[in-house]
């Protein structure tokens, strides 16, 4: 499991012209899954991404959580995290989970998240657009 977590000041989610998320202050988290995913990588990735200390402190230190800012969550499914590009240039993506099993752990992440903090996503599959203002910038890649 991959989560690309970056800092944002604001994050939303579009999908054929609606808005599907969108969140202020917090995290956007790109999610990706492979085909060894289970739901222990699911649970351990939900507390190191609410554990995770990269919010500022008084100070201007990353010294907090979003547990202790009081922060949001966009998450936004993405089986392009495992590209395989060691051959040739166009990008395989047999590593990826298939989309039936990945929406499964998709949805486990977001509920299990959603006990924590307010989760905002995208469409599972989706042709999305996602606009973000990076905060920091502040960009953690995550890897279970």
């Amino acid at each position: 499991m991959r989560v690309i977590v970056q800092r944002v000041i604001k994050a939303s989610c579009e999908v054929e012209g609606k808005i599907t998320g969108q969140i202020k202050s917090g995290m956007m988290l790109l999610v990706g899954f492979c085909d060894t995913d289970t739901k222990e990588n699911v649970l351990e990735m939900v507390k190191k991404v609410i554990n995770l200390r990269i919010m500022d402190d008084e100070n201007q230190v990353m010294n907090k959580s979003i547990l202790d800012t009081g922060g949001s969550v966009l998450s936004i499914s993405q089986f392009t995290l495992y590209a395989d590009t060691k051959k040739g240039n166009r990008p395989s993506y047999i590593k990826a989970m298939k989309g039936e099993m990945a929406i499964k752990l998709y949805d486990l992440f977001n509920e299990e998240l959603s006990k924590y903090v307010p989760v905002q996503k995208g469409i599972f599959g989706a042709d999305m657009q996602i606009s973000l203002i990076n905060d920091g910038p502040v960009t953690i890649i995550l890897e279970k």
